[in-house]
């Protein structure tokens, strides 16, 4: 396993994050533990969790669980010092946590004192934002997207609250970096403005999803990631399975994603469907398993620390921790880079 910076925190972490939200839904604790015993064996350091986990599918008497889970498993393995631990607050509008209360100073505290508490530690390594107030084009609404609606001085003040808030988190202890999720550039660029007016925590992660089918980042924010040494942490790098080609021909397997959710969150059509078919197609050319390709491939991004994989079963956990052995051939970049340019927006 290799390891990189987390942006500007001195934190090195493993390019592989393990992913959560099937944990308490999907998968049972017994599952949860065995995922993280073996993934750690594999030199993994690097869990990536948020308040509103579960979500395949969430339910108000499932929210939760996975940070519980994973707190019992530190508490049991007495493993807390070897993992960097992320989580998240929800965003505004989520209904089954505080109503669908904004993030604000006081949702931030207590967010992060329910997360501690179910996470069973003192702080938290990274704390990020699940997506902004004032709205965001992530979760496939880049077709409807239009700011001309924010309110400037509004926003303004909102994001000042909340960084405000985070600083003092971050002074008493309770959390050791800042993160954001689902923002933009402009979004990224107003707490690295706060920071440097205020001297309060710098951001050092964006986790936004990030994939072969999915590449509004490799834009403004990759420009701007690399010039402020913020780094990516991508989200969905599989397209929720579309990736790994076990939807190919309309194929529904059993336990999958889209038996839950047949639209895979807006990500699954004909359209879509077949360029994924085109990407595994070109891997398998080349001797490859389609899922790692996948991987690899956002591995390839130079902004990225740590992809996050998620698995609903050891044989997928397995498979998505081989890709850090995978080197993609120019050959191969060069027909991934032919599909994506005839194919450049599929959900």
């Amino acid at each position: 396993m290799k390891y990189r910076a987390l942006g500007r925190s001195g934190v090195k972490v493993s390019e592989l994050c393990l992913g959560t939200m099937t944990w308490g839904s999907q998968n049972s604790e017994a599952e949860a533990h065995e995922q993280m015993d073996y993934a750690v064996d594999q030199g993994i350091n690097f869990f990536d969790t948020a308040e509103m986990y579960p979500t395949t599918p969430g339910a108000a008497e499932t929210q939760g669980l996975t940070e519980t889970y994973i707190g019992n498993w530190l508490k049991a393995t007495g493993r807390r010092d070897r993992i960097v631990l992320g989580t998240k607050i929800v965003g505004v509008g989520f209904e089954r946590i505080r109503d669908g209360a904004k993030i604000s100073p006081k949702t931030l505290q207590l967010a992060v004192e329910g997360s501690l508490r179910r996470l069973q530690t003192d702080a938290i390594d990274l704390y990020q934002l699940h997506w902004p107030n004032r709205g965001t084009y992530a979760f496939r609404r880049h077709w409807t997207f239009d700011p001309s609606g924010q309110d400037r001085d509004e926003v303004r003040a909102d994001l000042e609250d909340i960084f405000e808030a985070m600083t003092g988190l971050v002074q008493a202890g309770k959390v050791r970096h800042f993160g954001l999720s689902n923002d933009s550039a402009w979004g990224l660029a107003q707490y690295l403005r706060l920071s440097e007016i205020h001297g309060g925590p710098r951001v050092v992660t964006i986790q936004n999803e990030y994939s072969l089918m999915a590449r509004l980042f490799s834009l403004d924010l990759a420009e701007m990631c690399h010039h402020e040494e913020v780094a990516l942490l991508p989200y969905s790098p599989l397209a929720a399975g579309l990736l790994t080609g076990k939807y190919s021909g309309g194929a529904l397997p059993a336990g999958s994603r889209r038996t839950i959710n047949v639209a895979l969150g807006g990500r699954y059509s004909d359209t879509s469907a077949a360029v994924a078919d085109l990407y595994a197609a070109a891997a398998r050319k080349h001797g490859l398993d389609p899922a790692q390709m996948a991987l690899a491939f956002t591995l390839g991004c130079k902004q990225v620390a740590s992809t996050i994989i998620g698995a609903t079963s050891m044989a997928q956990l397995k498979n998505n921790i081989g890709a850090s052995d995978v080197v993609l051939s120019d050959e191969l970049l060069a027909e991934i880079a032919a599909i994506t340019r005839a194919n450049p927006m599929p959900y």
